[in-house]
């Protein structure tokens, strides 16, 4: 049947090439009866598009998404009668995308439900490649960019919780790339490993001869990310002391810069991250209870890489399509399946990291699964590397235990020397670790449970001359 034979339909068809996004008219059947410009040339190609079923056209399915898994927007307007709004994934000429489809139904003379108007707005789509693009097909990962997608639009504040190494600074970049604010600064503060004055004079800036050794006036990142986004990164490190100073900015929308009589305005869309738990925080005493509840209004769970399986690969292959070398290099089957079955504890930065050493240990085209592997005195061992900070979630029984005995026998073994600066025995203790991971500085964060950057941070100052 060519699109043009199709019979004539409400005059609310002649509407639907006003909307700049794909859109089409459907009947209760899921049968397509009218399609904007931008739908046909999303979907359509050479094929006629009139009396085909939606789920065949943007899904290549044979039957409604609700039996495939799916929630389907169509079976939600029936059962409430109002708009729907859902989170797709749908095949497009330029790969899969995930899509947000919007249906409103419309209603007959008799009040009753006869068709449905179906928008489609793009959120994502991980098959283009861009650097800093998430990826992903999972329910987890669905699941999450739905919420990602929902609050990025809005100026409400977003805490993304996780593990560490899942992607939240990613996340973060989404929510200030999709937003009103992306044209903007896009400012990072990484709270780990600040002190008090230090997180002070990055977060608000200071005045000349504002204390020993400010030779000249500094602009703090609240003033950088003037009109964007601001997003403080593992903000449960923020000191006690801060706490206030960083409610009083969100309250009030104003700071002092450290040294200055002068208040000044801000503007900017706050986003915090974190991989501890805030509300274990709260209840200690080590969080401020107020400040919890001003950073959270939309809080959003980053999956684990281990519950999100299925993008484990997807993952891997873009990961080799950024990093450059010197001979076109791809998985093999075998390294594929194999990478699907690991759990990786470290995450997406693990996951990095295995890949770039199989890159170093690959001399042909394809890396194979031994390429992937660490070598056994490492598997063997786990990396018994002692954290550096209190993990979010409680560890295993056994691997608590092995730290407990591995810190008695530090206490023992230190019983009877003189006091040590903290700094200079955390510096000895870090240039010890590095040997054991051979530089691996992805690995040895993750074991140690802080970020990289923290680690970095760590390990320039450990390098610094001593005054």
């Amino acid at each position: 049947m060519s699109d043009n034979a199709y019979p004539t339909i409400p005059a609310i068809s002649s509407l639907l090439d006003a909307f700049a996004s794909p859109a089409i008219l459907m009947d209760r059947n899921y049968v397509i009866r009218a399609a904007n410009r931008a739908y046909r040339e999303a979907y359509s190609g050479s094929t006629a598009l009139l009396g085909r079923h939606c789920y065949e056209v943007s899904h290549g399915y044979e039957a409604p998404c609700d039996r495939a898994g799916e929630d389907c927007p169509l079976q939600g307007c029936l059962r409430t009668n109002q708009r729907q709004r859902v989170l797709h994934i749908h095949n497009t000429p330029n790969g899969k995308e995930h899509i947000d489809v919007e249906l409103t139904p419309v209603h007959n003379s008799a009040g009753e439900i006869e068709y449905f108007v179906e928008i489609m707005h793009q959120v994502h789509a991980p098959d283009r490649f861009e650097k800093n693009r998430m990826v992903g097909f999972s329910p987890a990962f669905n699941q999450m960019l739905e919420l990602l997608s929902r609050a990025a639009p809005s100026d409400i504040s977003v805490l993304l919780l996780g593990e560490s190494g899942t992607g939240k600074e990613l996340a973060a970049q989404y929510l200030h790339e999709h937003s009103d604010r992306a044209k903007r600064p896009f400012v990072t503060v990484e709270c780990s490993g600040l002190s008090e004055s230090l997180f002070e004079s990055e977060l608000f800036g200071h005045e000349k001869g504002a204390f020993t050794g400010a030779s000249q006036r500094k602009q703090g990142l609240v003033s950088s990310a003037e009109g964007g986004t601001l997003f403080l990164d593992e903000v449960g490190d923020i000191p006690l002391p801060m706490q206030v100073k960083l409610l009083r900015l969100i309250e009030t929308g104003t700071y002092r810069p450290v040294g200055s009589v002068t208040e000044r305005k801000a503007n900017f869309r706050l986003i915090c991250a974190t991989h501890r738990n805030l509300l274990e925080m709260v209840a200690e005493g080590r969080f401020r209870q107020d400040l919890y509840y001003r950073i959270s209004p939309f809080p959003i769970l980053l999956p684990s890489l281990h519950e999100r399986r299925q993008d484990i690969v997807p993952i891997a292959e873009r990961i080799l399509k950024q990093l450059k070398y010197d001979r076109p290099i791809q998985l093999s089957d075998s390294a594929r399946h194999w990478l699907a079955q690991q759990h990786f504890a470290g995450n997406i930065r693990e996951l990095r990291n295995r890949i770039e050493r199989a890159i170093l240990l690959c001399d042909s085209d394809r890396i194979e699964p031994q390429h992937l592997q660490l070598p056994a005195i490492l598997a063997s061992t786990g990396h018994s590397a002692i954290p550096l900070e209190t993990p979010l979630n409680a560890a295993e029984a056994s691997m608590q235990n092995d730290i407990e005995d591995m810190t008695d026998a530090f206490a023992e073994a230190f019983a009877d020397l003189p006091a040590v600066p903290l700094e200079q025995l955390e510096m000895h203790y870090l240039n010890g670790l590095l040997e054991s991971y051979n530089g691996d500085n992805a690995e040895l964060a993750a074991a140690l449970n802080i970020s990289e950057r923290t680690l970095y941070r760590k390990l320039a100052k450990a390098k610094q001359p001593r005054g």
